[in-house]
């Protein structure tokens, strides 16, 4: 369980930034003491977290889905707010659990057509959860949201648990298509290196800044500074110091300064090169 009283805002950053991957649906109903139902797109709750963000200097976001219900979602609040870009995708925990995957693929290309889905995502690999039964499943889904993402001019984000190997093998069997983030990065050193060299963004989220993530902080030291993004993954995840409350967009703030501080950046000068990777990754909100 999160703890109940709210995270302290952090200070306004001094050039905004963006969070690249949310799940705002999440955000106030995940892990919920009492079952909670999702707030509509553009409700007063979900407002809420983007003004607050906003405040701290999280002046976008992007809001990501793991199924056809939550990829509407996101396309219907990226339609109703400036502030957000969508992402559409099937999870790939949920690739081995639908009944007719082909059907779940076609839903989430009729939403990726739409014009502020700017990627596919989160689809890829997830090796901790899935065992070999459901790899398969998982792979094919994985294929055929690459080749989505090419057809459709989009921007590839990519969920890789305990995957390294398989996903970096399948995008370049299949061809990546032109931008592609490894979101809320979990590589070492060296997947870091293999990923830059191919010109992926990495996304690091919260967990870069916990005593155990040593491997992320040495990731982050070697990736490309314009390849590099923030991001929250709320409502998981809170950063130190706010830890153990629940995650949403506002807290990229701390990731940012954290970052700024280890890889001994300008706090301004570093904010601005990540609205620009934003924009890069992503494109113009």
């Amino acid at each position: 369980m999160y703890r109940s009283e709210p995270a302290p805002a952090p200070e306004p950053l001094p050039f905004p930034i963006s969070d690249s991957h949310t799940h705002l649906d999440l955000v106030d109903t995940f892990d919920a003491e009492e079952e909670v139902p999702t707030p509509a797109p553009g409700s007063p709750e979900v407002r809420a977290r983007l003004d607050e963000a906003e405040a701290a200097g999280v002046a976008r976001v992007v809001q990501v889905g793991t199924d056809v219900a939550s990829s509407q979602w996101a396309a219907a609040l990226a339609a109703a707010d400036p502030r957000v870009l969508a992402a559409a995708a099937l999870h790939p925990n949920e690739a081995p659990r639908l009944g007719d995957l082909d059907a779940a693929l076609a839903a989430v290309d009729a939403v990726a057509a739409l014009p502020r889905v700017a990627a596919l995502g989160e689809t890829g690999l997830d090796y901790f959860r899935t065992d070999e039964g459901g790899r398969a499943a998982q792979q094919r889904s994985f294929r055929a949201h690459v080749e989505i993402a090419k057809q459709r001019g989009k921007t590839l984000v990519i969920h890789d648990r305990d995957a390294h190997e398989d996903v970096l093998s399948i995008l370049d069997a299949d061809g990546a298509p032109e931008r592609v983030v490894l979101h809320c990065f979990s590589g070492d050193f060296a997947f870091a290196k293999e990923c830059a060299r191919r010109g992926f963004f990495m996304s690091f989220a919260g967990n870069v800044t916990f005593k155990n993530a040593q491997h992320l902080r040495d990731a982050a030291s070697v990736a490309p500074a314009e390849l590099v993004l923030v991001e929250t993954d709320a409502p998981f995840m809170a950063p130190v110091p706010v830890r153990g409350h629940r995650n949403h967009p506002a807290l990229t703030n701390y990731t940012a300064r954290f970052l700024a501080g280890y890889l001994e950046k300008d706090l301004e000068a570093w904010c601005r090169r990540l609205w620009q990777n934003t924009e890069n990754a992503f494109g113009q909100w």
